[in-house]
């Protein structure tokens, strides 16, 4: 209970600080476009886009942020106002209609969003000015002075720049590198009390006290994710601060990679004890085993605790007398079990291995040292942000979606324009700012921004109805708003879209004078942001017809076909563990890729199409996520394996080709399965299957099909026999190698541990990608007979006949 009262209370606390810092960013803007001189208030025209501003950098922004944001102003200002400033020079405002000026909006739209390397935030406040500069142009006309519009809008542009560093320094300044070491605080007693818990359960008496510390440990394993993404998030942060504040350049700044690391044998930690929960408690650990492996928690404790004292410097320190007793604690395990229920046993000690290693910060075997740069070293990031926004080539993946905002936002602008001609802005407006840097699900994303939109508008025509003689009290009102829609970011309902929505409503009625009756200002933007929003989703729907839905499970499709890749790459022969880490690294990729077009098929309208199968579909990328930190894990190992093969010698190559013939027998039995798969989800239908074979005229038998495609085989009866035997076989190698292994000497004998805590890992990352196979095709069949449900659904018949088509 205390646990969920303290999330609950570090919830309200980042929230009210988040409210509270903009609130003190838009009232420093107000106190300046509402009070100051008359001097300053005449060149900041535009205070709406001061508002915009301040909610684009400064919503949950600490001071490097807020630094950082001073440059993408600069830089979006010079992107988007030079080009502008020309061209109402050249062409002049009278000159000016509706179809010229949506015309130059989309072509500086192009201009903008077209090079790859800039900022989404520099993006959307560049797209926000072209907007401002050409549609005022045009309803001002003849009275527009080019030089004095162009500089009223980059004034508006620094005022909310300005307010939001002023917010950031006052009270008092909020530092990244201060969220940072909390950050990083927290995660170091997160790994230490899961690493407890995970020890706690493999050593436990009873069953369900392992349980228990087991599911104790899942809800820190998310809260860990989480602290991990702030760390990533903050790190950005402080090196923006690292220019200004001397004393920040010596600190270390990167410990997300390091923790990062640490992150990954105690998943593998929570794979062991999850995959022998029906065996529980573990029975292979005998006495002087289990007391190695408290000593050697006991120790990694230590480390955890050094690594908390010098996260954020250069170098970290451990005694030497530690690393001793730890290397001490593994040398009892001189021999192999063959039996199966044992495999998750060794696997944790060899996870527990891993975080020591990584722990110290040593490599697991020598790498090569990774470059780092810093935002002010090296080639200068000035010039270096300019010349790769310039330097790629042009290609479809940049043209598209840049084709596609500028149309959107010369759409959303003429139509704007036809409905109000003085309210013109507030339909392009809208779309300027949620520029998206990747593909999103577009009814939700435009649902949840219409909502915020309207929420927050309403919100402000209240507050001037009840305020109404007190402009002073009026503008307090946004106060709650602020802490209310805070909550609203960080929800899963609106999201950041439809909090910064809502946000930017209320501040646009409450936080401006003169503008008109606040009801019909609000009724104007309310229709003018559905014009924007509406253009913006016909676009997306004439350009990326392609639905979520399809493009999952051709993605799906696409992750069996690295899958193969991998798991053929799995060898005991030298120098393999570069190629196999290559193919896992683009695996990784291929399922996070996977998962964001699930998320957006989740969440898309079906209309006529049959439901997207999302429990299913997340099902199978729960095992594909499992299948890639399991080939993470047989990396290590094989690499491990090849380090201390050195130390053993040329009898090593005799040992390996046994276990190297059981590992090839291994690869042909999954990888013909994982083929399956890829060949079974590129499938339109099963209807267009038996229509190909029906025009072809190619009479399909299973029996016959039998000798073509022998190697297919279903993951079931004797089948899984055979995979069972492979393994036994592995194991029975692996065992007589072992002992054929005489250990003389103390160094001799931790070389033989490792190679036991290697050569088991192996056996259970191989039994365990079975495992994971076996939940992927009951996926896939789920998946078809959803799909299919009056046919019955046979992998292996269907795999036959799509050999015969295509054969």
């Amino acid at each position: 209970m205390s646990a969920a009262t303290d999330r609950a209370r570090a919830v309200w606390l980042r929230c009210l600080a988040s409210a509270f810092r903009t609130a003190l960013a838009c009232t420093i803007v107000g106190c300046t476009t509402l009070y100051g001189p008359a001097s300053i208030r005449h060149h900041i025209a535009f205070p709406a886009f001061s508002y915009v501003t301040v909610i684009l950098i400064g919503t949950d922004a600490t001071l490097g942020d807020a630094l950082h944001g001073c440059w993408l102003a600069l830089y979006a200002t010079v992107q988007s106002v030079g080009p502008a400033l020309l061209s109402l020079w050249l062409i002049g405002p009278a000159m000016l209609t509706s179809g010229t000026i949506s015309l130059a909006v989309a072509l500086g739209a192009f201009v903008v969003v077209f090079p790859e390397g800039t900022h989404l935030v520099a993006k959307r406040i560049a797209l926000g000015q072209i907007v401002i500069v050409y549609v005022v142009a045009f309803i001002n006309g003849v009275h527009t002075e080019a030089i004095m519009h162009t500089l009223h809008v980059a004034a508006s542009t620094a005022i909310g720049v300005l307010a939001c560093v002023l917010a950031l320094l006052l009270p008092y300044p909020r530092l990244a590198c201060w969220e940072l070491k909390l950050n990083c605080e927290r995660l170091a007693e997160n790994v230490s009390e899961r690493l407890n818990l995970y020890v706690k359960a493999i050593c436990a008496e009873d069953n369900a006290l392992a349980l228990t510390s087991i599911s104790q440990a899942k809800p820190l394993a998310v809260a860990g994710a989480k602290l991990l993404q702030s760390i990533k998030r903050y790190q950005e942060s402080v090196k923006w601060e690292r220019l200004p504040l001397r004393f920040l350049r010596n600190l270390y700044l990167t410990p997300g990679e390091r923790l990062q690391e640490l992150e990954i044998p105690l998943r593998g930690m929570e794979m062991a004890l999850t995959s022998c929960t029906t065996s529980l408690p573990v029975r292979i650990l005998d006495g002087e085993t289990k007391h190695g492996l408290v000593q050697l928690v006991e120790n990694v404790s230590l480390i955890q605790k050094q690594i908390k004292n010098c996260l954020l410097r250069d170098s970290l320190t451990v005694p030497e007398s530690n690393a001793d007793n730890i290397a001490e604690s593994h040398q009892t395990l001189q021999t192999i079990s063959t039996r199966h229920q044992d495999l998750p046993s060794f696997f944790f000690l060899f996870c527990m291995k891993l975080l020591h290693c990584k722990s110290l910060g040593k490599p697991i075997t020598p790498t090569q040292q990774k470059g780092s740069s810093t935002p002010c070293k090296q080639t200068g990031f000035f010039k270096s942000t300019w010349m790769s926004n310039w330097s790629t080539s042009v290609s479809s993946k940049r043209l598209m979606p840049a084709f596609k905002c500028s149309l959107s936002l010369g759409l959303a602008v003429l139509f704007g324009l036809i409905y109000s001609k003085n309210d013109g802005y507030w339909s392009g407006l809208p779309v300027a700012i949620s520029l998206a840097a990747a593909r999103e699900a577009t009814f939700k994303v435009a649902n949840v921004k219409a909502q915020g939109t309207v929420l927050g508008t309403v919100y402000g025509v209240f507050g001037c109805f009840v305020f109404e003689r007190y402009l002073s009290i009026r503008f307090i009102s946004l106060l709650p708003w602020f802490v209310v829609t805070s909550f609203l970011r960080h929800s899963k309902t609106y999201g950041q879209a439809g909090g910064i929505s809502a946000v930017i409503g209320a501040v646009l009625v409450l936080g401006r004078k003169n503008f008109g009756p606040p009801s019909e200002f609000a009724i104007a933007r309310i229709v003018e942001t559905f014009i924007g929003l509406s253009c913006s989703i016909m676009v997306d729907l004439l350009l990326q017809p392609t639905r979520a839905s399809s493009l999952a499970k051709a993605q799906l499709s696409k992750c069996f076909e690295t899958l193969s890749v991998c798991i053929g790459s799995i060898s005991l022969a030298a120098n393999n563990k570069t190629t196999l880490l290559e193919n896992q690294r683009r695996l990784k990729l291929d399922v996070s890729e996977l998962g964001k077009f699930i998320g957006e098929a989740e969440v898309e309208p079906n209309f006529w199409f049959l439901p997207f199968h999302s429990p299913c579909y997340f099902k199978l990328l729960g095992s594909l996520s499992r299948l890639v930190d399991l080939l993470l894990f047989s990396a290590d190992a094989v690499g491990l394996l090849e380090h201390e093969s050195q130390k053993i010698g040329a009898s090593w190559k005799e040992y390996v080709t046994k276990l190297d013939g059981d590992l090839e027998i291994f690869k042909e039995m999954a990888g013909s399965l994982v083929k399956c798969f890829e060949d079974v989800t590129m499938l339109l239908s099963l209807e267009f299957l038996e229509k190909e074979l029906e025009n072809k005229n190619i009479s399909h038998d299973l029996e016959m099909g039998k000798s073509s495609n022998r190697n297919i085989f279903k993951v079931s009866g004797s089948d899984e026999d055979k995979i069972d035997s492979v393994t036994s076989s592995y194991l029975q190698h692996s065992k007589e190698m072992v002992d054929k292994f005489h250990a003389a000497d103390e160094g001799e004998r931790e070389l033989k541990s490792q190679v036991v805590l290697c050569l088991s890992a192996l056996g259970f990352c191989m039994s365990n990608l079975i495992k994971e196979t076996k939940e992927i095709e009951k996926g896939i069949i789920e998946i078809l007979q959803w799909e299919n449900p009056s046919k019955h659904i046979d992998l292996y018949e269907i795999s036959c006949k799509i050999r015969a088509l295509y054969n």
